[in-house]
């Protein structure tokens, strides 16, 4: 029930938004120079570099700051606003545990009166929620964009198996249409296939994902010393009737270098997913592909069984010329 801001992990949802909106298309393209100033502020990729002309999908597979930031200012800020408090933002998820706590989001005068505010927003910076309500949001992707309030509780049952309680769950709410939906999905597909969630892929089975390394917020500001959050969230399968949200998230990982969501959080990920498909038994949307990655490993401890004797022998002959 923690608070944390979600960084890059939320700019689906934030695409889905603009879809929604209408500001945007899947096919719109946006140049990202590398860096971005808005009002007395710079925003940059986290990899300081720009990424030339690219796509809403690629702006996903890169984790794009400034094409996220471009994307969203074409969305007036009461808009976008009213669109966070829709999804949920600020509220309670609504599961059924103690002690859950509420998300944070700034006013709506704050967040309309200067331009830094939605501009961080499009990269999930700026506001707080539980890592319940990420996976909630992020489910509604793999839902058709219904949101469901989510439960660990099914019912209170007496001993003899007599259910006595009346409690019941709301309606799924439509907050992004089926067809912004599946956009949103397919896209978040590519980021596991061609982007930074390649190392939360499993062959055979169609996973969408997205990775976030977010600045951990202190009052006023964010923490100058490197402290992070990386996270990784991934719908498993694409394409099935029901799905799974899995998501990571590792506070202040070790390795300033190397600490991100795609390679601290996204292969946690893939193994509780690979767990996921032994436990319910999940068909593999290819076979073929799993056929195919065993063949190659087979191929690779052949290589290095033949480059194992190869050293053995190159010693022996070395010891024989030694000797000598």
């Amino acid at each position: 029930s923690d608070l944390y801001e979600p960084g890059s992990t939320f700019k689906p949802i934030a695409v889905a938004i603009a879809l929604e909106n209408k500001v945007i298309e899947p096919n719109t393209t946006f140049k990202d120079d590398g860096s971005i100033t808005v009002g007395q502020y710079t925003i940059r990729n986290s990899d300081k570099k720009g990424n030339g002309e690219i796509s809403i999908a690629q702006i996903l597979q890169h984790s794009s700051n400034v094409g996220m930031v471009k994307m969203m200012q074409l969305l007036k800020p009461d808009v976008y606003y009213d669109w966070l408090q829709r999804i949920g933002l600020g509220q309670k998820s609504g599961i059924d545990l103690p002690l859950e706590a509420r998300g944070e989001l700034r006013s709506r005068r704050e967040f309309v009166a200067s331009p830094i505010y939605p501009a961080n927003a499009a990269f999930g910076q700026g506001f707080s929620l539980t890592p319940i309500q990420l996976v909630t949001l992020i489910g509604s992707i793999a839902n058709g964009g219904k949101l469901v309030t989510p439960h660990v509780v099914e019912g209170l049952f007496d001993s003899a198996g007599v259910r006595n309680d009346k409690s019941v769950r709301p309606e799924p709410s439509q907050i992004f249409s089926p067809t912004t939906a599946q956009a949103v999905l397919e896209m978040m597909e590519t980021v596991v296939t061609q982007g930074s969630g390649e190392k939360a892929k499993i062959p055979g089975y169609r996973i969408a994902g997205k990775t976030g390394t977010s600045q951990k917020a202190v009052q006023g500001g964010y923490k100058q010393d490197d402290k992070k959050i990386t996270s990784f969230v991934g719908i498993l399968p694409v394409g099935g009737q029901r799905h799974y949200v899995v998501f990571a998230a590792i506070d202040e990982p070790k390795g300033k270098e190397k600490a991100f969501g795609s390679n601290v959080a996204a292969p946690i990920v893939k193994s509780v997913m690979a767990a996921l498909i032994s436990i319910e038994g999940i068909p593999p949307s290819n076979p073929g592909e799993i056929e195919k990655a065993k063949a190659d490993k087979l191929d690779q401890v052949d290589k290095l069984d033949k480059l194992d004797k190869l050293d053995k022998l190159d010693q022996v002959d070395k010891t024989t010329t030694g000797s000598n």
